[in-house]
């Protein structure tokens, strides 16, 4: 596939924002709660970035802001800022 179709960046917003739900409504299993704080904030302007992008017309920068949220959600999840076991949502398990 050489482009980002519509229903594409509709299932990583989908998937993206699911996961980040999930991501702040899990536990801490570390003692690092400024580093999840800022974890959350970092991914959260990334989404807030791909909803403008997106809305601006700028489909490969949405798709790269997403991109950049769920990596910050699986380093989350692998370093434990967030007690997740969903493989479908995380790098996890």
């Amino acid at each position: 596939m050489k482009e980002i179709t519509k229903e594409k960046i509709e299932k990583y917003f989908s998937v993206t924002e699911k996961a980040f739900k999930e991501a702040k409504k899990a536990k801490n299993r570390t003692k690092l709660n400024n580093e999840r704080d800022d974890f959350l904030d970092m991914i959260e302007r990334y989404i807030k970035d791909a909803h403008h992008f997106y809305d601006n017309g700028k489909v490969v920068d949405a798709f790269a802001a997403l991109n950049y949220a769920h990596g910050w959600l699986d380093a989350g999840a692998r370093l434990g800022l967030w007690d997740v076991h969903d493989s479908k949502l995380f790098t996890v398990d």
